[in-house]
């Protein structure tokens, strides 16, 4: 195969579509990369609903599996599973979880969340009707604010 006509700027393009295709950097395999950040089992650190602080005695039982597009949450033995689906272009980042077995099979509940480190913040609007607009509940309303710290293996 004759690759002379290859020269100059013509190549370089070419050269960094391979790249990035090489090593995944289309939008498809983006989320897929923020999705495996993700990944891992959460344990609650401190929440509250509607305005009011969890008790500690209350996360006690309770963890976070999220791996690839799927979750599953265990509440004192209650199991709740479901997908994942990212919006990586909110800002911020924000998520809708579909449930799929267990006491949310059939809702959506938009959240926003933010990693940093091994601590997960997650903001869900229970009502499932919008997206949080912050990271903060208010007495009354129907959003969720949970921190996770990553459990180690």
């Amino acid at each position: 195969m004759n690759l002379k006509f290859l020269s100059g700027p013509l190549y370089c393009l070419l050269c960094i579509i391979f790249a990035a295709s090489a090593f995944g950097l289309n939008p498809q395999k983006a989320t897929e990369r923020k999705s495996s950040m993700l990944d891992g089992t959460w344990i609650p650190i401190k929440a509250e609903l509607g305005g009011q602080k969890i008790p500690e005695a209350g996360l006690k039982n309770t963890k976070l599996v999220l791996k690839g597009d799927g979750y599953t949450v265990e509440v004192s033995g209650i199991l709740d599973r479901g997908k994942i689906k990212l919006l990586p272009d909110s800002e911020p980042k924000a998520m809708h979880i579909i449930g799929g077995e267990g006491p949310n099979k059939g809702k959506t509940i938009p959240a926003i969340y933010e990693l940093k480190d091994d601590t997960l913040t997650i903001c869900y609007n229970l009502n499932g009707e919008s997206l949080p607009a912050e990271f903060k509940t208010d007495a009354g309303s129907q959003l969720y604010l949970a921190t996770y710290k990553r459990q180690s293996n």
